[in-house]
């Protein structure tokens, strides 16, 4: 089946999609890589049921993360650029007929429409051009906002679970690795925001650290958060060829 994505010809040069900074891309996608992760952890650590695939609900965390956040134009640009990445990978996978139909992980094609349309519909008013722009299809958008809502009745609850006025020091940062300047200064400034807004039973170590690919992972095993240095330069590499 050819993909939806080269059928219908999205240009993201061409729109002007990706006319923004460099640094601005790989950072909102770090922090949309870091959130999912997060999913990761809160599934483990708070035993929360999930329905389907454990990677598909750490995509939609990391949306509903974007979304409950930061303000409106900000949240936006965070995910679009996360989508942009998963354009890339998609156009990619679409070329090579290679795409990982055995992964945890869904399609890349199938990630990118499904990060816009849940976006979406938490607030269709004001992200209708984003939807335009991204190419999501009017028969999937007519059922966004009820995406949203499923997705906010299992996230949304339980974020607010872990909500605090007072703050905690909910997350460790143990920063191995120098070589990935943009991802600590990012994971640093985001751990302390963090540190201000939820409240964990015990603290979540992160760790930054050459893993020797492009790559973050939770690991249920020690209950930490891995974000590797790597992801930085690949990050970097797809905004350059876009």
């Amino acid at each position: 089946m050819k993909s939806m994505i080269l059928a219908a010809g999205l240009a993201l040069v061409a729109t002007g999609v990706v006319a923004q900074d460099r640094e601005e891309f790989i950072r909102d996608n770090i922090l949309a890589i870091f959130y999912n992760e997060f999913g990761h952890a809160l599934i483990d650590v708070r035993d929360l049921p999930i329905f389907g695939q454990k990677e598909d609900a750490a995509d939609v965390a990391s949306v509903m993360l974007m979304h409950s956040l930061y303000e409106e134009e900000t949240a936006i640009q965070m995910v679009m650029s996360a989508a942009k990445a998963f354009y890339a990978d998609a156009v990619q996978e679409a070329k090579s007929d290679d795409a990982p139909y055995w992964d945890s992980h869904g399609a890349s094609e199938q990630r990118y429409f499904n990060t816009i349309c849940v976006f979406y519909g938490g607030n269709p008013d004001e992200r209708s051009d984003m939807i335009d722009l991204m190419g999501l299809p009017e028969e999937r958008a007519e059922g966004c906002e009820e995406e949203f809502m499923q997705a906010d009745f299992s996230w949304g609850n339980a974020l607010a679970d872990i909500a605090s006025e007072e703050g905690a020091v909910s997350f460790d940062l143990d920063v191995r690795d120098e070589s990935a300047p943009i991802t600590k200064l990012t994971i640093t400034e985001e751990l302390e925001a963090m540190n201000r807004t939820f409240a964990l039973e015990n603290p979540l170590p992160v760790r930054i650290e050459s893993c020797g690919e492009a790559n973050a992972y939770y690991d249920p095993n020690d209950q930490s958060i891995t974000m590797c240095t790597e992801f930085e330069e690949s990050l970097g590499l797809v905004f350059d060829n876009m």
